[in-house]
């Protein structure tokens, strides 16, 4: 970050100081405290960046942004929120720096096509990104405050819960070029319908200049209907062979995914090294969005190669002779299919699935766990381990598909326990949940003790 004067901050949110002087880095925990930098006093349900603030000064901040009158031994930048002042923070910075930007967005597979885009930006530029998944108005303004002289792009991960959070997102980080990478039923009880998610996707566009390249899955029933004039709109896809940016061929492996792109009536041999269908969709989100930005087709597929999975997303570990597939970052129907597809390629004398609840469905949730139970029974899993309440219709759907091995589990010992009685060397097996069910302490408790 660019050291930055607390007038200018100040004015910056329209926010009044207590005395002038600089700042470089912003941080809102004091468990990652950015000495010389800004503390901003965040405000939530369960706690008070006010009572942090002399912890703040301890650690060597240069100045505190809050909201309640306080006594410091240094600068104070007084606003009357200060989330929103972070935002606004944020904007300010944003407008210092002329670089192309890719904003991202989607129902599921966001955070990998962010990373594969970064990859393939940074084989032209040196680019900064979203780090893991901080795509919220909080996290998000962290990745444009990392944005420095030396940095050429940035690939920013936009989230969502509700209608207009995109929209604040991007008037902040103001994207030269957008990805949606698909419209699902993620957070569908907020939204209501597939087609309000759709809208609320495409807030992303308020931030983005007239002409700016929008890449858009052409696989996907809604985003392919999209249509507008005042944009540059790429599609890609596997199925749909209109696409400019297309996929065939595709090989699948346990670990790695090989396939080629047709692009301008040309061919290129693709490869990388994760599996799933899905995650060629991913690959081409980035590739498409390296040659809008300038990169060459040649150079954005070696750059694909270097792909690595962040997180408890699709992490292969072998543990006594027994694949273990974890996927527990976040789940809906679309990624549970994928995670299931991803068990079938692997190689296991069982095919065994560990499948908890899917957060935020609303009135779709009970429908959309007995599809999975279905797709669980029709791509021959041999066991279904069902975990959550939820995930009763989960269990339900796969023994009415003609499942026999189907368990349903509401304590996680319990769950652990008949995984460790269960799994023998040469099984192989996916855990796949929302982040609330936490399944990687079931996952860590079979490690411990296999």
């Amino acid at each position: 970050m660019l050291k930055l004067k607390i007038c200018d901050a100040a004015k910056a949110i329209d926010g009044k100081y207590t005395a002038d002087g600089e700042f470089k880095g912003v941080f809102t925990d004091t468990r990652k405290a950015v000495k010389g930098g800004l503390f901003v006093a965040l405000e939530g349900e369960k706690f008070d960046g006010h009572d942090f603030i002399g912890k703040a000064e301890e650690l060597g901040a240069a100045a505190v942004l809050c909201r309640k009158n306080i006594n410091a031994g240094i600068p104070v930048i007084y606003a009357d929120d200060t989330k929103k002042a972070l935002l606004n923070l944020a904007s300010y910075y944003r407008g210092l720096f002329d670089i192309p930007v890719v904003g991202i967005t989607g129902s599921v597979g966001k955070t990998t096509a962010k990373d594969m885009t970064a990859l393939v930006a940074g084989a032209k530029y040196k680019t900064v990104k979203t780090q893991g998944n901080l795509n919220n108005d909080i996290g998000m303004p962290m990745t444009i405050f990392n944005i420095d002289d030396s940095t050429e792009a940035a690939v920013i991960e936009m989230g969502m819960n509700h209608k207009g959070e995109i929209s604040a997102l991007t008037a902040v980080s103001r994207p030269t070029a957008g990805i949606i990478t698909n419209i699902g039923v993620s957070h569908i009880e907020n939204l209501g319908s597939r087609e309000n998610i759709l809208k609320a996707k495409l807030e992303i566009l308020e931030g983005m200049k007239k002409g700016s390249p929008l890449i858009l899955c052409g696989d996907n029933d809604l985003l392919k209907t999209v249509k507008n004039n005042d944009y540059d709109i790429m599609f890609f896809g596997i199925e749909n062979t209109n696409c400019p940016v297309f996929a065939d061929d595709i090989v699948l492996s346990e670990q790695s995914t090989s396939f080629k792109i047709l692009y301008n009536n040309k061919k290129y041999d693709a490869f990388v090294p994760i599996a799933g269908v899905h995650n060629v969709y991913n690959a081409l989100a980035a590739f498409s969005a390296g040659v809008k930005l300038g990169v060459e087709p040649e150079e954005a597929i070696e750059a694909l190669r270097g792909f690595e999975p962040t997180g408890m997303r699709q992490k292969t570990e072998k543990h006594g002779g027994i694949t273990f597939i974890e996927d527990c970052y976040n789940a809906s129907p679309d990624s549970v299919k994928a995670a299931v597809s991803i068990l079938m390629t692997s190689e296991g004398s069982r095919h065994i699935a560990v499948l908890g609840d899917m957060l935020e469905l609303g009135d779709y949730s009970e429908n959309a766990h007995r599809i999975c139970g279905e797709l669980a029974a029709s791509k021959g899993v041999d066991m279904l381990f069902a975990y959550g309440e939820k995930s009763v219709f989960t269990a339900e759907g796969a023994k009415n598909s003609g499942m026999e091995k189907v368990y349903h589990f509401t304590d996680p010992k319990d769950l652990s326990e008949s995984l460790l009685n269960t799994l023998k060397p040469g099984d192989a097996v996916v855990f796949k949940a929302s982040r609330g069910m936490k399944l990687e302490n079931v996952i860590n408790d079979i490690y411990e003790k296999i």
